[in-house]
């Protein structure tokens, strides 16, 4: 088992007074059978009028704030200590064919219908000629759905490149898919399109993943990133393959899951609707993930 402190910082600056701001964020980890939230806060200044957590569909935690006072800027800080322990998987679930793994197709399967939505499209995630012809590569008649899914994983990793410039929050999988480059929710996605193009359930995750520094080079606090990956349904099971396009390897205990959904729309960590006559803002995102010695 690991231990992380996990810092979150979100900040906002207009160029004139906000009158109004209403927001929702997912920032505050889940509890999971590999997964324990020792605490958790979120503060948000200027301090809001409503502010309330709630469980969402998905059964995220997810916290409504509403700010009622005039401002020029807003932050919103969460901070949690988190103990995660590497997941083990059913070795007989892994080695199913991935064609077992398609809750429409096999809806007497176990667990099939808490899986279907997540081999449908999503309003991030759409499916395509394209999306079907590279999953196929990897999705080749009676292989395992482990094999099937960390092959995929290891072809993305290897034929795309990691480029922030790439790509934006609002780029589509089709993007990522003819640049061959993004940022690990493009590699989450298009992943997720390949998959659910042949009908295999598979979800979002986003998260923390926690960093080394280079050798004989200090932690620099905050220069951490949000991250995001997928899971792909074990049919029969419970569980769900965590696979990490982005860094070529299975989720293990350095992995911080906060919120998962059918895409990144589902969990994005803050979004909202301002009431202004500012014509320009700031946005600065500062993470840390820093563990904690036992």
């Amino acid at each position: 088992m690991k231990q992380y402190r996990v810092w979150h910082r979100t900040a906002y600056t207009y160029s004139d007074p906000v009158e109004d701001s209403v927001g929702q964020f997912h920032l505050i980890p889940r509890e999971l059978p590999g997964q324990r939230v020792r605490e958790a806060e979120v503060v948000v200044s200027p301090a809001p009028g409503d502010m309330r957590r709630d469980s969402d569909y998905f059964g995220n935690w997810s916290t409504y704030f509403h700010v009622t006072d005039a401002h020029e800027a807003l932050s919103i800080e969460a901070s949690s200590e988190v103990a995660v322990t590497a997941p083990e998987y059913d070795a007989a679930a892994l080695a199913l064919p991935w064609e077992t793994a398609r809750p429409l197709r096999h809806p007497d399967q176990e667990g099939a219908w808490r899986a279907a939505e997540f081999a449908m499209a999503s309003p991030r995630v759409a499916q395509s000629e394209a999306t079907a012809a590279y999953g196929a590569i990897s999705l080749t008649p009676g292989r395992p759905i482990g094999e099937a899914a960390t092959d995929l994983m290891h072809r993305i990793y290897t034929d795309f490149d990691y480029d922030s410039t790439a790509t934006t929050v609002t780029s589509t999988v089709a993007d990522a898919l003819e640049k061959r480059a993004g940022v690990c929710q493009d590699f989450a996605h298009v992943a997720l399109a390949c998959l659910r193009s042949h009908g295999v359930a598979a979800r979002y995750v986003s998260g923390y993943l926690a960093t080394q520094p280079p050798p004989g080079k200090e932690r620099v606090f905050g220069a951490d990133a949000s991250h995001a990956w997928l899971a792909v349904w074990l049919p029969g099971t419970d569980q769900w393959l965590a696979i990490d396009p982005t860094n070529d390897q299975w989720a293990n205990d350095r992995y911080v899951t906060v919120a998962w959904g059918r895409d990144y729309g589902d969990v994005s960590p803050v979004k909202g609707i301002i009431f202004t006559e500012a014509k320009t803002s700031t946005l600065r995102v500062s993470v840390d993930v820093a563990p904690i010695e036992p």
